[in-house]
């Protein structure tokens, strides 16, 4: 679908006030709370972390990122998709390693996409198909949380399953990226630099916001495997008080 563009319309380019990356950052930010305060996410960032639980995130994400990077790909050529489909970000390949490590070669036959992946993947076929320029909020809200977010969880990741080295989590690992805040700069600025009107910026926003509800669903569905590993009481415990957002300023 092609952007229609009225001369008379501000457009969010590098010439914009208000650059793209910033409207997505400020306009997500109590979205990114609430999943940080989910349950299984609150209790990750607190260093509990289950690898029953977890090999099922791994799961419902290996289906969202296959279908994220095979819409990506497919669309390569759209002007707006086109300068932020960095392959370096990609994460299915790296999925499908830590599938083979949690769940072994056969892992193909044991996992199923669960509803909240199934709806996850539904709404990135749909937009590819009715406004694919919308996949550009899905696309900030995963990958430049991954690569900078991500590895904070990463670490306690390893920590509380006592993991050695990137067996298991290469989900966080990206071998493409030398300087990550160097990338990510350099993501920014592709998105600043998009030429769309204010219109489809506040689109984008929203369905960023949109992403995060979508991936607060996948977490709330690990929420009884987590409380089945550590109790009612430590759950509890854990989930009492509320964050405010401790990756909020690196995912930005």
């Amino acid at each position: 679908m092609a952007v229609a563009l009225d001369s008379n319309v501000a457009l969010t380019s590098a010439d914009a006030a208000v650059p793209l990356a910033t409207q997505l950052r400020e306009g997500t930010k109590k979205s990114h709370t609430m999943a940080e305060n989910t349950g299984f996410v609150s209790c990750f960032l607190k260093g509990v972390v289950d690898k029953l639980s977890y090999r099922k995130l791994v799961a419902s994400l290996y289906f969202v990122y296959a279908a994220m990077e095979e819409e990506i790909d497919r669309l390569r050529q759209n002007p707006v998709l086109q300068p932020i489909a960095f392959e370096a970000l990609n994460r299915r390949a790296a999925l499908e390693a830590d599938l083979v490590y949690y769940y072994g070669e056969n892992w193909i036959e044991q996992i199923q996409p669960t509803a909240a992946a199934k709806e996850y993947v539904a709404r990135i076929h749909e937009l590819a198909n009715s406004a694919p320029e919308l996949l550009v909020g899905h696309h900030y809200t995963r990958y430049l949380g991954d690569l900078s977010g991500g590895q904070i969880l990463k670490t306690i990741a390893q920590k509380a399953m006592n993991m050695q080295g990137d067996a298991g989590l290469q989900f966080y690992v990206f071998p493409a990226i030398e300087d990550e805040k160097a990338f990510k700069n350099t993501y920014r600025a592709a998105l600043n630099a998009l030429v769309i009107d204010q219109v489809m910026a506040d689109r984008m926003v929203e369905e960023a916001n949109h992403a995060f509800h979508l991936n607060m669903k996948l977490f709330q569905e690990l929420e009884g495997n987590l409380v089945a590993a550590i109790g009612k009481v430590l759950f509890g415990f854990l989930t009492r008080r509320q964050i405010t957002g401790s990756t909020e300023t690196v995912n930005n």
